[in-house]
């Protein structure tokens, strides 16, 4: 394998978050370059490596392991694959970026992370809230001591639903909004406030909208006590209205400052016709909308794929590894079951036997 020049890499996934990725890494090309892409619904690969000029396609992420210079693997699969994808990835000696979650239970966390350490590959985290330009430069200030001693971190992610169907399945997802953008908002606390032991968790959610679609819950609050008294608040939701609302506040004795994600790179916009693409989740473009300048940059994505690509170089030590993501499904374990009980729930929390996070919300372990 390759020690030298740009790091070729393989997607596996073909739809909405595998086009990221492939655009990402074409926004950002001095350190990586997509080289094949693999997905097992027909035509879908070869679509997408049409448009980015990827020139090698496969039914079969297995067949594309085989090939020798691929380094590094992207996952943007359903999240009921993860596991055993990290698995085949890193025994074919290949390094692993694995989109949130990062899988379905705290026992394929820790099989994903030993893999992974046992045969010398990294295993990279794909939560590009820690690489997003706006937030970035939040927790700059912060760590420089502008607001003082932070108490509270708020997130919020809300929209009317995911792009593919499997969200809405929970035997692929495991849960609904809180394991689809819940993950997020948890490691996004915890990163700012410098990572602090978690003392508990205390969630609410319930399905007010999408019934008919899924089991899933498609709204939630969760509040985070940390051991040094910050607060983390998270709040995501797949039933709101009007598209896309992601934002960060920041409170400390010594001040406070907000971030909206699309509001401050949007351009107002009124148009009685339509036009062709507005912002992720716009589910409509007529009458008032704010199309988003640079999008993907302002979520951070190139960055994050470039960082990645040059830890596989050893340029950079990783920001996010499976680490972070282990910790993620464990407050996600603590939501769920603290929904299902109403009471906080303190970490650890690691029951065994879990199949699916959600079943902690509609059978609490005793």
């Amino acid at each position: 394998m390759a020690k030298k020049g740009k790091v070729k890499v393989g997607i596996i996934g073909s739809r909405f978050e595998a086009d990221i990725h492939a655009e990402s890494f074409r926004l950002m090309p001095d350190e990586a370059e997509v080289v094949a892409v693999a997905s097992p619904t027909p035509g879908n690969a070869a679509k997408l490596a049409e448009k980015y000029d990827i020139p090698r396609v496969f039914t079969d992420y297995q067949e594309m392991l085989r090939e020798k210079d691929i380094e590094m693997v992207t996952i943007t699969a359903p999240n009921a694959l993860h596991a055993q994808m990290t698995v085949d990835i890193a025994k074919a000696g290949k390094h692993v970026v694995c989109e949130k979650p990062l899988c379905m239970t705290l026992e394929e966390a820790d099989l994903m992370i030993d893999t992974c350490e046992r045969q010398g590959v990294l295993l990279m985290y794909a939560e590009e809230l820690f690489f997003t330009p706006k937030y970035v430069k939040a927790k700059e200030m912060a760590d420089q001591g502008a607001f003082g001693k932070v108490y509270l971190v708020k997130q919020s992610e809300k929209h009317f639903g995911p792009h593919a169907e499997w969200f809405w399945d929970v035997d692929r997802s495991g849960g609904g909004v809180f394991m689809d953008m819940g993950c997020h908002g948890i490691a996004f606390c915890h990163w700012f406030l410098g990572r602090p032991h978690i003392k508990n968790v205390y969630c609410q959610m319930g399905t007010y909208v999408h019934g008919d679609k899924t089991e899933g819950e498609d709204n939630s609050i969760c509040v985070i006590e940390f051991a040094e008294g910050a607060v983390g608040m998270i709040e995501d939701s797949w039933a709101r209205r009007g598209g896309m609302d992601d934002c960060i506040e920041i409170y400390g004795d010594g001040g406070v400052t907000y971030a909206d994600l699309h509001m401050g790179n949007a351009l107002p916009t009124f148009s009685e016709h339509g036009y062709g693409y507005a912002v992720e989740k716009a589910p409509t473009t007529k009458g008032w909308t704010y199309p988003v300048f640079e999008e993907l940059w302002n979520y951070g994505f190139p960055q994050e794929m470039h960082h990645f690509a040059r830890c596989v170089r050893g340029k950079d030590e990783p920001e996010v590894t499976g680490e972070d993501g282990r910790i993620v499904q464990e407050v996600l374990y603590a939501g769920y079951q603290s929904a299902g009980t109403g009471r906080k729930i303190p970490l650890p929390f690691r029951p065994k036997g879990v199949k699916r996070p959600i079943d902690l919300w509609q059978n609490p372990v005793t």
